[in-house]
């Protein structure tokens, strides 16, 4: 896979990405760009990466992972985060993705869930699932379709 350039840095008003790793991934695990979260003011809060492409295991992973430390949660930063690494997502010609989280994760949860991605199913991977481990709870699964946009309109894929 082809790395693209201008996704190092991405911002809004309130957050931005630094990247910390670009992953070529191997037969099991996709390429992935990982970014560090900050807040405007230079506060590192968490981490975002974004998978590139769908396998089996994408499909239990999610394409998407963010952590925000603990005393930085409740303020939406990793919905912000979320919607920076889309164009990344958009810019590699996905035109959905996946995105998990634990079933008892609500928090997560509605992250997920607020910028419109529909529940699939709730299910406990399977053992050949590349981080399955026993005990491993359900995972609730999305799909958020992407908008493609292009210079005079926006279309659904």
């Amino acid at each position: 896979m082809t790395f693209l350039e201008g996704f190092n840095h991405l911002e809004d008003d309130c957050i931005y990405l630094e990247i910390i790793e670009k992953n070529e991934g191997n037969r099991e695990e996709l390429p992935y760009y990982y970014y560090v979260i900050y807040l405007q003011s230079g506060i590192q809060i968490g981490k975002i990466s974004i998978r590139i492409g769908h396998n089996k295991h994408s499909y239990y992973n999610g394409n998407i992972g963010y952590e925000i430390y603990p005393e930085h949660r409740g303020k939406k930063h990793s919905l912000r985060a979320c919607k920076l690494v889309l164009e990344v997502a958009r810019a590699h010609g996905m035109n959905f993705l996946y995105i998990c989280c634990a079933e008892n994760n609500v928090p997560s949860r509605k992250i997920i869930e607020s910028p419109g991605a529909k529940l699939q199913e709730i299910k406990v991977p399977p053992k050949d699932y590349i981080y399955y481990y026993e005990g491993m709870p359900a995972q609730r699964i999305y799909r958020l379709d992407l908008l493609i946009r292009c210079n005079v309109c926006i279309i659904m894929v």
